[in-house]
This record gives structure tokens, sequence and C-alpha cells, in this order.
């Protein structure tokens, strides 16, 4: 006989006896007779005015004076904002003069602080005991959450575990001392803990990335075995939260490892948290049960529906990586209930923890378990702290054990969870909001969701572009971590061959050679490169003028699909590429892949740029005239590529002069040859005629300047140094005999870039962000922040914060996916630098941090020297390595003002949560890429088009709608067509 025969009968039935009890019973959030409540209640009714408060809210605790809240909250609920008339009242009376702004601060931080108690237990296990306590009288039980558990340092993750271990040892005695009770102290299998906690891993490994998989598991397991040994000691329980979808693989791996650990393996109370709105949730949840069969163990799992959809839809569309969520809310219900059946039909391996405040999801789980014949003890409902007052209290009187999700921290590391608990409040799919807000009628509360489907995820994320960015390898799946070890292997065994010259279609190799070095390992030859004479130059130009002659006049379409396919070649090889960068420059996994993707995406969008430029358009409308205007090729050009990003600077400028008609000279850094081999060999096999593209790798002093100064010369694409570039220019701008052209320059010459920090600044990301992009490839980027200039009195912290996230990173071998930091190029970029850092600085400025790297190869720390002055040459000069250097600000304007007092307008940023001054930052900052709240380096193609001015570019911007026309001459052409009289009908121009 079926046990679930009239399943849907049952979960109605009982719904319907939760549903008449709570009738008419209200949430003190939804409370419209509290100022919570009506908070919430004008956030439901306009969208823009919930976004203004949430993000008014997140920001609120990093201010510091009351002043500075008064002024924030006026630029956040301006006139535009549909604020409700209390409001827009009480903003006009903080214009007056007097005391107002400062009451009215400290009252706004007031309402904001009782709002974070509704949902937060209290700021230290000591102010949280008396909520604790009334829980444990009301008959509930609960699950402490640690909040603040964003770390960047081995630091802040030590300090994060002391403060669990300090959260024990306070309330174990307490708990020893409550009254028994039998429904919150038993299950159906014996006695559970009183004492519960939830812990999140990334807060215990400062570096956790699944990249450093074993790496990430053995540090991981160092901070959670103190916690481990005293739970097991108080018989407390421990509880694995799931974050995002990122590190959920290696979470799972982290609690199965430890838990195996002989210490732990009668630790008879660990779970984990399974989030039932991901797609592999149902796998996951079998293979953790099957885990806990083979080891003859019980575990806890607490199944949720997930709170963070609205990042992961958003992160892994940003990323091109498909996305691990359902899309719409019946299909993660339907989910959850499919995983209620599985809990419950294995509570011998499991207890069962249903973290929901749905109807229907209650019902359907109490339906299940007495299908099953489960007593009431076997099974639990969780709920969070200072929601659903009513569906719990039901619960408890129908003597079903509740615990709630218990958040203690102080309300400005709360923030990230009360805007979450916000959302989660106010989303129009909340259950909460549609019983007690909207009073959604039972009968569609208690609804079985439909069906699962396959989710339009994919389709709804290309959004209608023809053109879409190449995905970065996903490290938290096992298979891509394999491939580039193998990949790393392959290599590897493939140094010390030669690699040739590439002239009018034949390899010419060379006795004079120069060997390619591995910077971790000077003493390692990855291969050696033949090197071009200035009469193999010579040779190499002629052949392009050859070639060009019937170049030109290939379709459009035909030099598109060349890049089209060598763009395919390149993603074959992509593995392959990324290891030969982490050997030849020094690149780690994820920097090496970046360069990889990014000459693909390089390559398809300057193909599809061509489509949209090749055809001739027609101009004006005038009877018995056509008009018509379009592009044609240049001719010869010289592309000089720089070894920072071997493959995708170098992919950009020739494949950008190849699809426009023209013929290329190609010559590579002489620090990465071989991958600009790699690059002529992916064209090659695109089906690329002979002699259009040319190959000539070489000495700058002997073969560059004959090719830049040749009159057969027609432009010259350059990326590299500012004192490089100017030569170039300079060079190209002497007409010479012979000379048919005024020699076009598209040039890139680096930066001097800064980051801007504000008082209002997430400094979690602002930490996070100055870090990625100082220290990201050894600071060896044209966009690096090599500046920050700071606005406030959190100057102190900021520095303290961002000396122990440049301590606690991994600086090693960048084939060791542990290494945040591997070597810088060569010995002339480890000298120079090393003369900034020694040298320079500390006469610049107080040393703050000067890590020393004692081993062989060209590794060097990073160098942080604050209290610089805005003239000194560590703010003036490119350095172009991992020195940073901090100034101070008096306010934005100032701040705008020394970013801009530098030769260079290539990259800048600002992390702040004051809308005037994102504003005066987007008005004012001389920058070609301006990023706000996130790092400054990572420009995306087709997305953030690349490159800036003043000293740092003459050239438009790479990756954009209009970098083609550089390498192109306009033609336009005027045809009459009248003739005696009469005129061919003409179509209107589109």
């Amino acid at each position: 006989m079926d046990a679930y025969q009239n399943l849907e009968e049952k979960t109605k039935e009982i719904g319907r006896e939760i549903y008449t009890s709570i009738e008419g019973q209200v949430p003190s959030v939804f409370d419209t007779g509290r100022w919570k409540g009506k908070m919430m209640e004008w956030s439901m009714k306009d969208e823009t005015f919930k976004i203004q408060l949430f993000r008014f809210v997140d920001a609120l605790p990093s201010l510091n004076s009351d002043q500075l809240a008064v002024r924030l909250l006026k630029e956040y609920f301006t006139e535009d904002v549909g604020a409700p008339a209390l409001i827009r009242n009480g903003i006009k009376a903080l214009g007056r003069r007097g005391v107002v702004p400062m009451i009215a601060g400290r009252l706004i931080r007031k309402n904001i602080e009782s709002l974070a108690r509704q949902f937060i237990a209290g700021k230290d296990p000591k102010d949280a005991l008396s909520a604790l306590t009334a829980l444990r009288e009301e008959g509930f039980s609960f699950s402490i959450d640690l909040l603040g558990e964003a770390v960047l340092s081995d630091k802040e993750s030590k300090e994060y575990a002391d403060r669990y271990l300090d959260l024990l040892n306070f309330l174990h005695p307490e708990v020893l001392n409550w009254p028994d009770n039998p429904l919150l102290d038993c299950d159906h299998m014996g006695n559970i803990p009183r004492l519960n906690i939830s812990l999140k891993v990334s807060s215990f490994y400062s570096q956790l990335n699944p990249i450093d998989w074993e790496g990430s598991i053995e540090n991981t397991k160092k901070g959670l075995r103190p916690i481990l040994r005293k739970a097991m000691e108080q018989s407390a329980s421990v509880t694995f939260d799931m974050e995002s979808y990122y590190y959920k693989d290696l979470t799972i791996a982290i609690f199965k490892s430890i838990l195996e650990e002989e210490e732990f393996k009668e630790f008879p109370f660990a779970g984990i948290a399974l989030q039932s709105y991901l797609k592999d949730s149902k796998e996951d949840l079998s293979g953790i049960i099957g885990w806990a069969e083979k080891n003859k163990r019980r575990i806890t799992i607490r199944l949720v529906k997930g709170a963070y959809w609205d990042y992961e839809t958003i992160i892994n569309r940003q990323k091109g990586w498909p996305v691990p969520v359902f899309l719409n809310k019946e299909e993660t219900d339907r989910s959850f209930e499919e995983q209620t059946k599985m809990l419950l039909g294995n509570s011998e391996r499991v207890r069962p923890a249903f973290a929901t405040h749905n109807l229907r999801s209650i019902s359907y789980a109490v339906s299940v378990a007495e299908s099953l014949q489960l007593p009431k003890e076997a099974y639990e409902f969780q709920m969070l702290y200072g929601m659903a007052e009513p569906i719990r209290q039901t619960l408890r009187k129908m003597n079903y054990r509740i615990n709630l999700y218990a958040p203690v921290g102080e309300l400005l590391p709360g923030m990230a969870y009360l805007v979450r608990r916000l959302l989660e409040n106010t989303s129009n799919e909340s259950f909460l909001r549609k019983s007690f807000a909207e009073k959604t009628p039972f009968e569609e509360l208690i609804k079985p969701p439909g069906p699962l489907k396959k989710s339009a995820t994919e389709a709804d994320s290309v959004s209608g572009q023809a053109f879409q960015n190449e995905p970065p390898a996903d490290f938290s799946k096992e298979m891509n971590r394999e491939k580039m070890k193998k990949a790393l292997d392959k290599v590897k065994k493939e140094m010390g061959q030669k690699y040739p010259l590439y002239i009018g279609g034949r390899e010419v190799r060379k006795e004079d050679h120069e060997n390619s070095i591995n910077p971790a390992r000077p003493d390692e030859i990855i291969g050696k490169v033949s090197f071009a004479s200035k009469e193999d130059a010579g040779s190499a130009i002629r052949e392009a003028r050859k070639a060009w002659d019937t170049w030109k006049r290939t379709s459009f379409k035909e030099r598109a699909n060349i890049l089209i396919k060598a763009a395919k070649e390149i993603r074959r090889m992509r593995f392959e590429l990324s290891a030969l960068e982490v050997f030849e420059v020094g690149k780690t996994w994820q920097e090496a892949d970046g360069d990889i993707i990014e000459a693909v995406d390089f390559l398809e969008y300057y193909a599809g740029e061509m489509i949209r430029l090749g055809t001739m358009k027609r101009l004006g409308d005038y009877a018995g005239e056509d008009n018509t205007y379009g592009y044609e090729s240049k001719g010869v050009g010289v592309v000089i590529a720089p070894w920072n990003f071997p493959l995708a600077i170098s992919a950009g400028m020739v494949s950008a002069g190849i699809v426009t008609g023209n013929a290329v000279i190609f010559k590579p850094s002489e620090q990465s040859s071989i991958i600009g081999w790699r690059l002529v060999e992916a064209f090659r096999k695109a089906g690329l005629p002979p002699g259009v593209l040319q190959f000539l790798p070489g000495r700058g002093e002997e073969i560059g300047e004959y090719l830049v100064t040749h009159p057969d010369i027609d432009f010259i694409a350059f990326t590299g140094s500012k004192d490089v570039g100017l030569r170039i220019v300079r060079l190209a701008g002497e007409t010479v005999s012979g000379q048919r052209n005024i020699k076009k320059v598209i040039a890139e010459m680096g930066g001097k870039n800064a980051i801007i920090v504000d008082e209002t600044a997430d400094m979690d990301e602002a930490v996070k962000g100055v870090l990625d992009s100082a220290l990201g490839y050894q600071g060896q980027k044209c966009s690096a922040c090599s500046r920050v200039i700071f606005i406030g009195e959190r100057f102190s912290e900021f520095c303290s914060r961002l000396k122990e996230a440049m301590e606690s990173i991994r600086i090693g071998l960048p084939e060791d996916p542990a290494s945040f930091m591997g070597p810088v190029v060569d010995r002339e970029a480890y000298q120079k630098i090393k003369y900034y850092i020694e040298e320079v600085g500390g006469k610049e400025g107080k040393t703050l941090l000067k890590r020393v790297i004692d081993t062989p190869g060209y590794f060097i720390g990073p160098a942080v020297f604050e209290d610089v002055k805005p003239d000194s040459p560590l703010v003036q000069e490119e350095i172009f390595g991992p020195v940073l250097a901090l100034i101070r600000a008096k306010d934005i304007d100032e701040a705008v003002s020394i970013a801009n007092k530098t030769p260079y307008a290539l990259t800048g940023g600002l992390f702040s949560r004051s809308p005037a001054n994102i504003r005066k930052v987007k008005e004012g900052l001389d920058v070609g890429n301006l990023y706000i709240n996130r790092k400054i380096t990572g420009a995306i193609v087709g997305r953030q088009p690349f490159g800036g001015f003043k000293m740092s570019g003459v050239g438009s911007k790479a990756g954009g709608p209009d970098y083609l026309i550089q390498f192109l001459n306009p033609r336009s052409i005027s045809e009459n067509t009248l003739r005696k009289g009469f005129a061919p009908f003409e179509p209107p121009p589109e």
C-alpha cells in the first residue's frame, strides 16, 4: 500500500488547522502600528523607496557621526524618491538650523538599531542571554550564528574562531541550569543538545578558494577543530551553514573530511545546511545521506530554500556560467518537497530540520511524517529569529519542536544579514508578505507547486546579443582543476623546444636566439626563440605588402570568419595556453585563464564589429544621388605587444589589424614570445593566408625602431610603457622619403591609478577591492591600483585590515593553485621595483608593510607606504609592481583633485555609499575606465571597453565599438544617378 496515499488531503487538513490558528494575527515586522511595520508597508508599495531604504540601512552603521548620517539620509531620499510624507517632512526639517540634525541623527540610529534588534538576538553572547533564555522559557530552542563572518586575513579568521569558543564557554554553564523540556531536549532516539551553533566555513580560512581544493580543506579544518572539540566536550551541536554556490562543493567536502578524522568520528551532533533552490541539491542530499550510511553515523540536515537567489542569478550570469538556482519559486518549492520526503524517509541516519516559514511546506512535511508514522520528535522546524511569530507559536502549541536561527553580533557586521531579511520579508514571493500583509486566501497558500521542469536559464542570460563573453573557468568544478593540472604537466614536458620566425608563410629558424625563462625559476628554460634581424624585418615588410594586395580585397565576412576559427582554436587549447602563461610570465591559474578568455573575446567581438562596419551605408535622402560611406584597410601595420597580457592584448591588436583587411607584422614581447607563437599557430590553423601575418620576435632596439620608421609601414599598434610609447609617436611622426601615408599610432601606455575610499564605504569590500586591484598579477597591470586616497576617520581601520590581508595572502610558485601572487616577470622588473621599495618608499612615507620573500626566483612581496605626499615619486611614477601609496584627503573634492594630478588617465575607482560622492567622481575623475564599489582591474571586452587618455593612450578603447575604426580609412562615395532627366527608383535609407 502507498505510504503517501491521500498526502495532498492530509497536507490541506494540517494547513487548515495552522491557518485557522494564525488567522488575524500579525508578525511584529508587519505591525503597521509600529515604526518597523510602517517601513515594511512603504517598502512593499514602492520599489524605489525600498531600494533607497535598504541602501541607507546598509550604510548607516559605518557612519561615524550624526551629521554624516543626516547628510546621507538627504542624499538617498531626494525629491525624486517617493518617500512617505512623514519622511519627506522630516528631511525638510533637517535643513533648518539648530540642533535638529544632531537629534535626528541619533533618532535615525535608534530606529535602525530597533529594526536590527528585531532580527539579531544581541550584540554578544552576554547581551543575547536574556533573549535566548526567554526563547527557552517560551518553549523554543535556538541555533546561534555569529555575525561578522567576512574575514580578509588570518588574524580575522582566528578572532572569529575565538568568538565561537568564547560563546560556547559562556553559554554552556547557563544552559545546563535551565529546567528540562523533553520536547526541546530529546528526539525519538535520545537526548539532543540544548546549545546549538551554526557557522560558515569561509570564516575560518581567509584564503578559502576551491581552486586550492586540498589546501582550503586542510587550512579550514585547522580553525574548525577547536570548535568541534569544544562542542564534543559540551555536548553541543554544530551545523555548517551553506553559502554561495561557488563554495558549495567545498563546504560539503570540508564537512565530510573533518568528520572522518579519528577525533570526530564519534561526534554525534554535526549537521549541514542544504539549499533546495539549487538544481543539484537533490543529488547533494542523496550523496550526504549515502555518506552518513557508509560511515554509520547520524547527522542533522537543515533543509533551506536559499537566501542568495539574487546574488546567484546575477553573479553567474555575469560570469557566463549556468545559473545554478531554479528561476521561479514554484520549482524551488517542489524541490523542497521532494527533499522533505528524502529526509523523513531516512530518519535513521538524518535528523531532519525544515527551515521554512511557508504554510504549505510546513504542512507538507507534517503530512509526510505522519504518512511514515514518524513521531513529532523525529524532526523539527527551524525559523528565523524575529520573524513569523504567529506560525512558530502555533506549531509550538501543536507540540512540534521549533528551533530559531538566532544571529548574534554587532550592528555593523549584522547589516548584510539584516538587509537579506528585509529583502526576504518584502519580496513579492515571500510567504509572510502574502499571508500577513496581502491576506492571500488559504486555498492559494496551500496550493501544491507544479512539477519540476527544465528552467529557461541560459535563454534568458543571452539577452538577445550576438556576442557573448567567454566564461572564466569555474575552478570549483573538479573537472576544470584536473584539466589545468594535466596541462601544466604537458607544458612542462615540452619545455626546451625551439621556436622560429614566421615570414611569408615560412618558418625561419635563426642561430641568433634568446631563451625564454621561467621567472619563478630563472634557471628553467621554457623554450629557445629565434630572434629577427633588420634583414628579416625588411623581408617581412615586403611579404606583408604582397599579401595585402590580395587580403584587402577579401570580403569582410571571410576575414571575420578567420577570427571566429582562430577563437575556436584558442578555446580548444585553453588550459594548455593558461599553463604556458603560468610558466613563461608567472601568472597564477585564474590570472592566466582570464588572459586566454579575453583573447577569445577580442577575436569574436572584432569579428562581429567588422560585420557591422563592413557594409557600405547610405547617407541622406537625395533624389538622383547615391551617397555611401564605408571603410577600407590602411595597409601594413606593426603590432608591438606587451608581456603582461601576452595573449589577450596581442590577439586584440593583431586581430583588429587583420580583420580590417591589413597585413600585420607581429613583434611579441621578448619575455612572452612563445605565447606569441601560439597565437600565430591559431591563425594558421584558422586558414589565414600566408603573408597576412608575420611573426618577428626580436630585440626592440634592433628591429623595433626599424619597423616603426620604415616608409612602408602605415600604422603601429603598441601597448607598453609611456617612454617607449612616446618615442614611437615621435618617430612615427617623422615623414621619410618614399613614405605614402601619415602613420597612425594606436597606443596604450599605462597608468598611475587611484582608488578613492570614503568614510561611507563598505570596508570589507574596499579592502578586498584594493587588495585585488593592487596585487593581482603582482601589480603588473597597467590598470593596477598604485594609489589609495582615503577620506575620513576610518583610515586606521582601513590600514590595519589591508595590512593584515596582505600579510595573509600566499606568495609562491604560480603553478601552485594556493598562490595569490607569483614572481615579477624578469630581473629588470625585479630590480626596478626593489629600488622603489628600498630607496624611495621609506623616504617618501611611513612604511605600513614590506613583505620580504626569501626564495629563488623574481619574487617580491607587497609594500605599502602611508601618508605619502601627492607629488611624491611613489605617487607620480609608474612602478609596475606590488607597491601601494596611501594618501589622506579632507573631502571628496580634494580626493578627486589629488587623483587627477598625475600625467595619466587610465583607470580609477571609488568605494562609497554616498550618492553625492559617487556623482562627483563620475563627473570629475579623469580616467578612461571608472569603477565604483568594485576592483579597478579586469575590464571585459564589449562590456567595459578599455583605454585611457592624457599620457595613458592616444587611441580609442580596446574591446569597444570604435576600436576597429583606427585600423581603417573612411571613404565617402557620391554618384549622380540622374540620366537625361530619368532616375531609377531608390528606396529611402534605413
